[in-house]
């Protein structure tokens, strides 16, 4: 069973419609004009072999994505509302801000963002809480990014390849089982929240649609869909939660 007590009260989360615009603009949580956040763009940017991330803004993120994998170290913060430059002098966060670590390169680069908010079932991540399942939220807000490219905007989920070019490939599919993190998945593997899309039948799922409970649709920045609809965990919880969850390596069991 997962618990509600934790989860903010008196927040609506409801299907969403329409679009966002998205923006380059920095926001408190994708804080890109700080130093922490622009100096690592300049050393990913030097390692594209003399080309702007203009001339090729996919392979300037997937360089970034590479770079926030190594360097930020995965843990299970819940504070969704840190600051980008943090987590960086930090070197280490939760999916949730490595995601926004990445959003910021993307727009200190030009390139707009949003994000697709979706509500997630908290049984999902049972399997990274054996022991705690009655204090996993029964819901889980995911800020889903997607990046103006190309006249179109493009997920986080299909930086790497289409997600049958990456369904097809071996070992694939994401069970959030093992240390791996959604943001690394992405890299490799199939993140599909639609339900389009299924891995050989050898391999792990790649249809995660069944665990979306609401698709509370796009939004200009993830600071606009948190202001909406609350983090996953209610203030005093974050309070109380932050200072171990925060260290905990999300390898650990």
């Amino acid at each position: 069973m997962t618990s509600s007590l934790l989860t903010p009260r008196g927040r609506v989360r409801s299907a969403g419609g329409g679009t966002a615009a998205g923006s380059t603009d920095p926001t408190p949580i994708l804080d890109w004009r700080h130093p922490s956040v622009s100096a690592p763009l300049r050393e990913i940017s030097a390692s594209l072999a003399g080309e702007s991330p203009a001339d090729d803004p996919v392979a300037t993120l997937r360089r970034a994505h590479r770079w926030i994998a190594g360097a930020v170290r995965p843990v299970y913060s819940v504070r969704d509302e840190r600051p980008v430059s943090e987590v960086l002098r930090r070197r280490r966060g939760s999916c949730s801000q490595r995601l926004a670590v990445l959003e910021s390169f993307a727009r200190a680069s030009g390139v707009a963002t949003r994000v697709r908010g979706l509500v997630v079932d908290g049984r999902y991540w049972y399997p990274r809480f054996p022991g705690l399942r009655p204090l996993v939220p029964d819901q889980v807000v995911l800020a889903w990014p997607e990046f103006a490219l190309d006249s179109s905007w493009l997920p986080v989920s299909e930086l790497f390849g289409g997600l049958d070019e990456l369904s097809a490939r071996p070992g694939g599919g994401f069970t959030n089982s093992g240390a791996e993190t959604l943001f690394d998945a992405v890299s490799r593997t199939a993140i599909d929240w639609d339900g389009s899309t299924v891995c050989p039948a050898d391999s792990a799922s790649c249809d995660l649609s069944a665990h979306v409970l609401t698709d509370l649709g796009h939004f200009d920045s993830r600071d606009e869909l948190f202001d909406r609809h609350g983090q996953t965990l209610c203030g005093m919880a974050r309070l109380v939660a932050e200072p171990v969850l925060g260290r905990r390596s999300a390898g650990a069991r």
